[in-house]
């Protein structure tokens, strides 16, 4: 059985004081929670605060990136041993702002997934496709290589361990979101891919949505068969709001 996971996004947002305070809010509000994984991704620099807020709950803590290498002269990065450090259990890869704004390529991500398997951290990494290449019917193809690219040399075992997260690129930030058919066709494709390349496992990897899920969608959302829970972005940096997906009613 595949356990929905709801992870939060935060982007660029929060000081560390700002993060506590809605740490603690999410912590408090979810403490009824048992049938579903609840993960926050702050900013690097409220990584501690929040660690430190969620310490003896069943929330976990996540970061947004992480470089393949284990040290270096990489100015501006962090490694996979800093997120261990900072007490993270889950880390975002690819992501589409990544790949848009700061030249991500699925060769980029096959490097740090390949960095993350290597340790106790899980991955959640992101696959999707632009506005452009949905209306040019391109939008299996974009994903499949994508998939090809950011997963190359994948074994079985690392299959398991990895979460994917499906985020139409042309639904982010933009108050645009894929119907829950549309999601699920794309979800459904995706298992298939991996049902192709790994066999039986793929039924295992939960695969999450995120495109602008909000309160109002996220039921509707959750009943779809291959959608396993949500990458959040916006609507997780309110209490209630995030709250309210947490709850979801499937």
């Amino acid at each position: 059985m595949r356990i929905p996971l709801i992870a939060g996004n935060w982007k660029m947002h929060k000081t560390a004081g700002d993060a506590r305070e809605l740490a603690r809010a999410v912590k408090e509000g979810a403490v009824d929670v048992s049938d579903r994984q609840i993960a926050m991704a702050p900013p690097f620099t409220a990584l501690a605060a929040v660690a430190e807020e969620i310490r003896g709950s069943r929330l976990i803590l996540a970061a947004q990136n992480v470089h393949w290498e284990q040290k270096g002269a990489f100015t501006g990065e962090i490694s996979v041993p800093m997120l261990e450090d900072a007490g993270c259990g889950m880390v975002i890869i690819g992501h589409s702002e990544r790949r848009q704004y700061f030249g991500e390529t699925d060769a980029t991500v096959n490097r740090r997934l390949r960095a993350v398997l290597a340790s106790r951290l899980q991955p959640i990494v992101c696959i999707g496709e632009t506005l452009e290449q949905r209306e040019s019917g391109k939008h299996h193809t974009v994903v499949q290589q994508q998939l090809a690219g950011g997963l190359d040399g994948l074994t079985r075992p690392g299959l398991l361990r990895i979460i994917l997260a499906y985020e139409p690129v042309w639904a982010i930030g933009t108050g645009r979101t894929a119907s829950p058919e549309i999601a699920q066709e794309m979800h459904s494709m995706v298992r298939g891919w991996l049902s192709g390349e790994f066999g039986d496992e793929a039924q295992e990897v939960r695969i999450l949505y995120g495109g602008s899920v909000k309160p109002d969608n996220i039921d509707d959302l959750m009943r779809q068969p291959d959608i396993d829970g949500a990458l959040v972005g916006g609507a997780c940096l309110e209490p209630d709001s995030f709250l309210r997906i947490i709850h979801f009613r499937p």
